[in-house]
């Protein structure tokens, strides 16, 4: 099926708005967006979506937004930073995202960098973190609030999402016309966005990402992908990233439900409520959700604990064998039907009951965990995109295999790098550049066309591609072995005594991990084995007998790989790593450079000098 049907186009569009605009008329659905609030779950139809685009656009336009201004939105998950990002686009004017987690620096410097004329901001909440900033950004000519009793009197600049709405409706009167004249005119060279990376080194860079970027990735996902009219998709990942915006224009252009989780918190409630058949999610979420079920299922006790841990294990030897693309004893088929009965019927019904995929990216997810997750009928597809090239690849429900990121969708090209084995991309997703760095540009795009990803992998006979690390997170060992720090991570996630871990050991003896416990498993666990764990966090990080406990797992999940890979001691931390802290990025992608300069005495201890 051609792209052009998939979707219901006669013809491609060559713009955003055209898509999605379309999409919203076409499907004339009564759920097309939907939130929810203290009276329950409230619907925006296709019609309501289309006309709210139409007011903010015009809205912005009295206010003297014109094509090339920049806008920036900073806000969680929610309808109005959609149909504000439609809006914006429409005009032909620039949307600049915004994480709601970035530290007043970083937004100030994207400001300031990407030249915005107006900010978007939800509320009052998210304007405390941001004022300091904004008030300093003398470009800065308008403030719009999307919550109406969030506009602070005694700021001029100040102005709510509704007035632009009603400035709209008067400028729709004057020239009822100009809107759909104005979307017409855009073209798929036209910028749409500037994306600011999540800097792990260094100060954020601006992507340039154009209309046809966009564009072309709905084409190839929407071929690749079996996304349906009558899906519907709950949104959780932010949508100042990449991967969920993309995911926003795909499913929006194909006509899909789409529901807003604003905050994690509430996202079991969101998932029995709205019960998604399709989702995008990162490893965190999985893990998070795996070693919840474990916890309850050990929990439990008696013979519920014994049929659970069977039926764990019985997931493991059945997908094993499905993933070898070998044939499983009738023995085992019968065994993984009274798994899937009496204990994984549970794991489906707490995301929901109707899921028919999750797409994870961001980065890897375990065998294991994507074993457990695929044997209890629920299909974890990893892909792969950056904010330099949008998505590039995924498996596909038909199409997959559990450690790899899957083949390139269609008209995107990808190859191994024959010098150091660096993943190359190069299609119409790819970027246009970074602004005002032409330099950087030049090291990222190369003359042909290629862009490089900085990530470290490899294909397989079957044209599926895997990736084994960041190129510049590799680190060297004194002895001269190289060690892939996320492989490593990887492994140690598998445990539930484990929350967060950051491989370490560049210029050392040997590999070692700071690890933050998962502390409630890890005391539920001391309990059990008769371990004493009072105290307070700080003191089980210094008791030798708690530390150990800890290694025993680290050494166990790692055990598999090269010796000279393997987690050998542990240094245990009581508190996360946090965005808050400098050690985290938005995107909560660790900081390295920063964890090795902070803990280096206690890298030192564990790795050797």
């Amino acid at each position: 099926m051609t792209a052009e049907n998939l979707i219901g186009f006669e013809a491609i569009p060559q713009n955003l708005p055209s898509y999605c605009i379309e999409s919203f008329r076409r499907h004339a659905k009564p759920d097309a967006l939907n939130y929810r609030d203290k009276k329950g779950w409230q619907h925006l139809s296709g019609k309501t979506v289309v006309e709210k685009i139409r007011k903010i656009a015009l809205g912005l336009k009295e206010l003297g937004v014109k094509a090339g201004d920049k806008v920036a939105i900073i806000s969680e998950n929610r309808p109005e930073w959609s149909l504000t990002d439609l809006a914006i686009l429409s005009l032909r004017a620039v949307n600049v995202p915004i994480y709601t987690t970035q530290a007043v620096e970083q937004i100030r410097y994207i400001l300031e960098d990407s030249g915005s004329k107006v900010l978007f901001v939800s509320g009052s909440k998210l304007w405390k973190h941001a004022e300091q900033a904004a008030q300093s950004v003398e470009r800065l000519e308008r403030i719009v609030f999307f919550d109406e009793d969030a506009v602070p009197e005694e700021d001029g600049r100040a102005i709510s999402l509704a007035a632009v709405e009603r400035l709209g409706v008067e400028g729709d009167k004057i020239d009822p016309g100009i809107f759909e004249r104005q979307i017409s005119e855009i073209t798929k060279d036209d910028l749409a966005t500037i994306i600011y990376t999540s800097g792990t080194t260094g100060e954020p860079k601006g992507v340039l990402l154009t209309h046809g970027n966009f564009v072309s990735n709905i084409v190839s996902i929407s071929t690749g992908l079996p996304i349906k009219a009558n899906d519907r998709s709950l949104s959780v990942l932010p949508l100042s990233h990449i991967f969920e915006r993309t995911v926003f224009y795909v499913l929006c252009s194909n006509g899909v439900s789409i529901n807003y989780c604003s905050a994690f918190e509430h996202l079991a409630q969101h998932l029995q409520e709205v019960k998604p058949t399709i989702m995008t999610a990162v490893p965190r979420l999985f893990e998070q959700v795996y070693h919840k079920i474990v916890k309850k299922g050990r929990a439990a006790g008696g013979a519920k604990t014994k049929l659970f841990l069977w039926a764990l294990e019985i997931g493991q030897q059945y997908w094993d064998k499905k993933e070898k693309r070998e044939r499983a004893p009738a023995v085992l088929v019968a065994k993984h039907k009274i798994a899937s009965r009496l204990v994984f019927s549970k794991w489906r019904e707490g995301v929901g009951g109707s899921i028919r995929f999750f797409v994870s990216g961001g980065a890897p997810l375990s065998k294991k965990l994507s074993y457990a997750f695929w044997a209890a009928g629920i299909p974890v597809l990893q892909g792969y995109g950056m904010t330099e090239a949008c998505v590039a690849c995924a498996n596909r429900p038909d199409s997959n295999k559990v450690a790899s990121i899957g083949k390139p969708f269609d008209g995107i090209e990808m190859k191994i790098s024959d010098k150091d084995g660096e993943i190359l991309i190069r299609g119409e997703n790819v970027m246009r550049g970074y602004l005002n760095k032409p330099i950087e540009t030049g090291k990222a795009l190369d003359e042909d066309g290629w862009y490089h990803t900085g990530d470290v992998g490899y294909r397989d006979a079957d044209g599926f591609y895997y990736i084994t690390d960041r190129l510049k997170d590799l680190f060297k060992l004194s002895n001269g072995k190289y060690v892939a720090p996320q492989q490593v991570e990887s492994l140690l996630k598998q445990s539930p005594l484990i929350g967060q871990p950051v491989v370490v050991g560049s210029g050392k003896k040997q590999v070692g991990a700071l690890i933050v416990p998962d502390w409630e498993a890890l005391k539920e666990t001391l309990k059990e084995e008769g371990i004493d764990a009072k105290g307070t966090r700080e003191e089980l990080c210094e008791n030798k007998f708690v530390v150990k406990r800890v290694q025993q797992d680290a050494i166990r999940y790692t055990k598999e790989i090269n010796d000279y890979e393997r987690v050998k001691r542990v240094y245990l931390l009581p508190r996360e790593f946090s965005i808050d802290k400098g050690e985290m990025t938005p995107t909560l992608k660790i900081k390295r450079s920063v964890i090795d300069e902070k803990y280096s005495e206690a890298i030192g201890e564990i790795c050797g000098r």
